[in-house]
């Protein structure tokens, strides 16, 4: 009997320990660069640790992977690139093996709405979930900081920015290069004071926040002219919020 009941109180300790990882994401302004990928490097704990590239957003473009492959050429990683425009021929691993395999994901910019729509048809979004929970950083910036949130701004159709539905892992909006466009700014605040998206972040481009558990963690730019806010709606009135950043070197 107490055999049988040590046995039940390892099995729940198992249980609970394999929820109880810190959950960590980064999203920033823009795209990744050196300063924020040794962030990325110091969250996994490891001396050498598996970076993936995911881009998805930019359908898989040889020259976002070069990009990539020269940011990371001199870093302690062991990177890899996954993309999906593949066939059963030449992949005979699925997702799920391949993206639990690292401890870390990392997201290439690009066109977001198309980027969902493919993950949701592959089954990716499901297998970034579990990736969170095991605790495998998930970072990006533009598309690839967009695609953690509800929901935000997105250039991924004609004519104009619209809106476009995110994943969900965090439970805020987002504006992307807060920066960089002019008329990010006043959509990202009138969709806010419409209600169409509740209270959120918004990152200039080479700004970013690192999130524990869903709440901000670290927040960080390259230098003083890029900044992260949060943004909401008080009193009827949309109210913007400066963020004390840590500069990186």
């Amino acid at each position: 009997m107490k055999k049988i009941i040590l046995l039940c109180i390892l099995s729940v300790f198992i249980s609970v320990s394999a929820f109880s990882q810190d959950q960590y994401i980064f999203p920033s302004g823009s795209g990744p660069n050196k300063l924020f990928m040794k962030e990325i490097i110091k969250l996994t704990g490891k001396v050498r640790p598996k970076i993936l590239f995911l881009p998805t957003a930019s359908g898989d473009s040889e020259r976002s992977i070069k990009r990539w492959n020269d940011l990371v050429s001199d870093l302690s990683i062991e990177p890899s690139v996954q993309g999906v425009w593949i066939s059963s021929y030449r992949q005979k691993k699925s997702f799920e093996e391949i993206l639990l395999n690292v401890d870390a994901i990392v997201v290439g910019g690009g066109n977001t709405l198309n980027m969902m729509a493919i993950w949701k048809a592959q089954g990716i979004d499901k297998v970034l979930k579990k990736a969170l929970e095991k605790g495998i950083i998930l970072a990006g910036g533009s598309a690839g900081s967009l695609c953690w949130f509800e929901n935000g701004t997105t250039d991924s159709r004609p004519k104009e920015l619209s809106v476009v539905e995110g994943l969900g892992f965090l439970p805020f909006s987002h504006s992307p290069h807060y920066d960089g466009e002019k008329f990010r700014r006043p959509l990202y605040e009138k969709n806010i004071q419409k209600g169409i998206f509740k209270a959120g972040y918004a990152m200039d481009n080479n700004a970013g926040i690192i999130f524990k558990n869903g709440k901000p963690f670290k927040i960080v730019s390259i230098d003083k002219k890029h900044n992260n806010y949060f943004v909401s709606l008080k009193n009827g009135k949309v109210v913007e919020e400066k963020l004390e950043s840590i500069i990186l070197k």
